[in-house]
């Protein structure tokens, strides 16, 4: 979940809660500490036990050790929300493989955890160009992806995205190259992205923006006590969503995983 030129700067105490989209619990939610207080916790799911099951049953116990070891790291960063979650992650990496993708890029970095969900999906000669404006997150993570064996797949680029993709849009060789893009960086260039985006794509491959349902505020109503931040990028997620399903270049699948991630195949 970053925003602002793919970092964001404001913690929520480090987690997301059900059924609160303005920081306050409801009324029929306990005032206990939630179990998810965990790192990338941002399901939209009703039931944090439900939620819970999910994690315990099907995604912690098929994990990779590396990805592990980097949510637990990055479970300590004082802007840990920002991770994506181990189910997201888990997700991501299953389908790279079912789209067997090799030529892949990521916006909005972080700590890595989805970056390397990504390089231990592609194969050994897989690439992935990655872009955030701060080096420094990444390299908290950056010595478990090399004792990985993945960091030769990865080229990560510091500094806005844009200019880098007008750069690339610029140069037809790079037209339609890629089979796999994820996007989880400033809500407020999402639109600008996709303009590029869907030239850099190939026909039939796959684009992913995340944070799509915005902690659910994409459908409170006008008035709804929502956290700054969220009010602010809202009506940017909803441009997005409203620009997605109306291009006829794409077919869109909009899911419930994490905070909402929405994938785009390009057909045209």
């Amino acid at each position: 979940m970053a925003i602002n030129g793919e970092t964001k700067i404001e913690s929520i105490n480090g987690e997301t809660k059900h059924g609160s989209i303005n920081g306050t619990e409801s009324n029929n939610e306990p005032k206990a500490v939630s179990r998810h207080q965990e790192v990338g916790h941002k399901s939209l799911l009703q039931s944090d036990a439900l939620y819970q099951y999910i994690l315990e049953t099907s995604v912690y116990p098929r994990e990779p050790e590396p990805m592990k070891e980097l949510r637990e790291v990055t479970a300590k960063h004082p802007w840990n929300i920002m991770t994506t979650s181990a189910d997201e992650g888990q997700f991501i990496n299953m389908l790279l493989k079912l789209v067997n993708a090799k030529n892949t890029m990521e916006i909005g970095v972080f700590t890595g955890y989805s970056l390397l969900a990504t390089a231990l999906a592609l194969p050994d000669d897989g690439k992935i160009l990655a872009m955030d404006i701060n080096r420094e997150n990444y390299e908290v993570g950056l010595p478990i992806i090399e004792k990985a064996g993945v960091a030769h797949k990865i080229d990560f680029k510091e500094g806005p995205a844009l200019p880098i993709l007008d750069q690339m849009v610029a140069d037809e060789k790079h037209h339609g190259t890629f089979d796999f893009i994820f996007v989880d960086a400033d809500k407020d260039n999402y639109i600008n992205y996709h303009k590029r985006l869907i030239d850099l794509v190939k026909i039939g491959g796959l684009i992913g923006y995340d944070n799509t349902l915005w902690n659910g505020s994409v459908v409170a109503p006008p008035d709804a006590p929502l956290r700054k931040y969220v009010r602010y990028y809202r009506d940017f997620v909803l441009e997005l969503n409203k620009a997605l399903a109306d291009d006829p270049r794409i077919e869109i699948c909009m899911l419930p995983v994490g905070d909402g991630i929405t994938l785009c195949r390009r057909v045209s």
